[in-house]
C-alpha cells in the first residue's frame, strides 16, 4: 500500500488549463494510481455495508453513521497527503479511518466492543484515534474538529514542519461559532486555509 501511496503522492501538484489562465485541473492519473483508488473506495464501501449489517443485528452498540458513498472524497484527499500529515473529522469516521491507513479488523473491533479495538472497545464508532496513522479522532460534535484542527496546524507552523492538516466537515458544521472563530484566529496566525 505504501509504493501505490507513494505512486499517488505523483498526482499532487494540480496542472494548469490549456488556455494557460492559471486556473488547476484535475491532475492525470496513472493506471496504478486508478487501481490504488479504486481498492481503497471499494475496501470503505464493503466496510461500511458490512458495518450496517452489523448494527441492524445489534451487534454494533450506540451510534454507527456510516460514510457510504463518500468514500471518492477520503481516498482523493488521502492521496495527496504526505508522511506526518494529519487528518481530523466528524462523527462518520470510519472511511477516514480506513483510508489513513489503520487497520480494518481494528477498526472493526472497536465498533464491536472488543478490547483489540483502537480504544480498547470503549469508544465505539465515534471515538477512535491513531497518531501513528495522523489521525486525530472523529468527533461528535458538531463543529468540534475545526479548533482541533486549527490547533494542529498551527503546532505544525510553531514548530517550523511542513506539514499539512485536513480537517473535514459537512454542512451542519458551517454556521457554528466556533468555525468562525477558528478561521479568525486561522488568518491571525497566517496559516493558510483552503
Amino acid at each position: 500500500m505504501a509504493a501505490a501511496k507513494d505512486k499517488a503522492s505523483a498526482a499532487r501538484e494540480p496542472s494548469s488549463d490549456k488556455k494557460g489562465n492559471g486556473a488547476a485541473t484535475v491532475p492525470a492519473l496513472s493506471k496504478d494510481q486508478e487501481l490504488f483508488a479504486f481498492r481503497e473506495m471499494l475496501m470503505i464501501r464493503r466496510f461500511e455495508e458490512k458495518a450496517g449489517q452489523m448494527y441492524g443485528m445489534g451487534l454494533i452498540g450506540g451510534f454507527c453513521h456510516l460514510y457510504i458513498g463518500q468514500e471518492a472524497v477520503v481516498v482523493g484527499m488521502q492521496m495527496t497527503l504526505k508522511e506526518g500529515d494529519q487528518v481530523i473529522t466528524g462523527y462518520r469516521d470510519h472511511g477516514h479511518m480506513l483510508a489513513c491507513g489503520m487497520d480494518p479488523k481494528g477498526v472493526m473491533a472497536e465498533l464491536t466492543g472488543r478490547a483489540h479495538g483502537y480504544s480498547k472497545g470503549k469508544g465505539g464508532s465515534m471515538h477512535m484515534f491513531s497518531a501513528e496513522k495522523g489521525f486525530y479522532g472523529g468527533h461528535g460534535i458538531v463543529g468540534a474538529m475545526v479548533p482541533l484542527g486549527t490547533g494542529l496546524a498551527f503546532s505544525n507552523k510553531y514548530r517550523g514542519h511542513d506539514n499539512f492538516t485536513v480537517t473535514y466537515l459537512g454542512d451542519c458544521a458551517n454556521n457554528q461559532r466556533e468555525v468562525y472563530e477558528s478561521f479568525n484566529m486561522a488568518k491571525l496566525w497566517k496559516l493558510p486555509v483552503v
